[in-house]
């Protein structure tokens, strides 16, 4: 895997992945941005999200679960000195579904934490606490 990361100017920064997305990277005011992108410890979070995330999904639809929305609410805690990395992450699921089974969502989070979630697992290696919980809403219709 590879990526491109391009100064635009004072804190701002294009990050360009080796599929060809790109993102604007931007640092607070206060520290010379416009506030015209995510931070990257943003970016990071999002990140650790999307991979869960997908994991959970593609595990309940494996499943035969009737999944119609998937909804990670992620909260971290950084430590105060610098570097100021990531200390906890609690990561809440919200799925959506027709019938959906706890159980089946349950093993879904637990597999994701376990096992599938690169993201996680980088981030656990790092000292990073991690925490998962989910709750279920029936399908709105």
């Amino acid at each position: 895997m590879k990526a491109m990361v391009q100064w635009q100017a004072d804190v701002c920064f294009l990050a360009t992945s080796e599929t060809g997305h790109q993102v604007l990277l931007d640092g607070p005011e206060e520290a010379g941005g416009q506030n015209k992108g995510p931070r990257p410890m943003e970016l990071v979070l999002i990140g650790l999200g999307g991979c869960a995330s997908y994991d959970v999904v593609t595990i309940l639809k494996k499943s035969r679960q009737k999944v119609s929305d998937c909804k990670l609410q992620l909260s971290a805690e950084r430590a105060e000195a610098t570097p100021a990395v990531f200390t906890k992450i609690q990561l809440h699921f919200v799925v959506q579904g027709e019938g959906l089974s706890e159980q089946h969502v349950a093993r879904a989070v637990q597999l994701s934490a376990e096992k599938y979630c690169s993201a996680s697992k980088m981030l656990e290696a790092g000292g990073v606490e991690i925490t998962h919980s989910f709750e279920i809403e029936a399908a709105l219709i």
